[in-house]
């Protein structure tokens, strides 16, 4: 639908009511072309989808961790010998 910019003014909400039932609005002024209103586009995924690239980067990040000291030694360099602070 082409329409002008000025009789849009008038009715934008309807003209925004269109743009998100999916049709496209084109601006015109002086019967040029200068915008395009219509519907947002967005990326949705179904739980399927989502669980599925959740799986893929588990198993891809598995056997990428570097090895460390266990929970019970993690803190270990923080004390000497003796098990006082430094």
């Amino acid at each position: 639908m082409d329409i002008s910019v000025k009789e849009a003014h008038d009715k934008l909400e309807e003209l925004l009511d269109r743009a998100e039932a999916g049709e496209e609005i084109v601006l015109t002024r002086h019967g040029r072309a200068v915008a395009q209103l219509g519907p947002v586009k967005r990326a949705s995924l179904t739980p399927e989808e989502r669980g599925r690239i959740i799986d893929e980067i588990v198993q891809d990040a598995k056997g990428k961790g570097l090895p460390g000291p266990d929970a019970a030694h993690s803190s270990d360099h923080l004390y000497d010998e003796y098990g006082l602070p430094w």
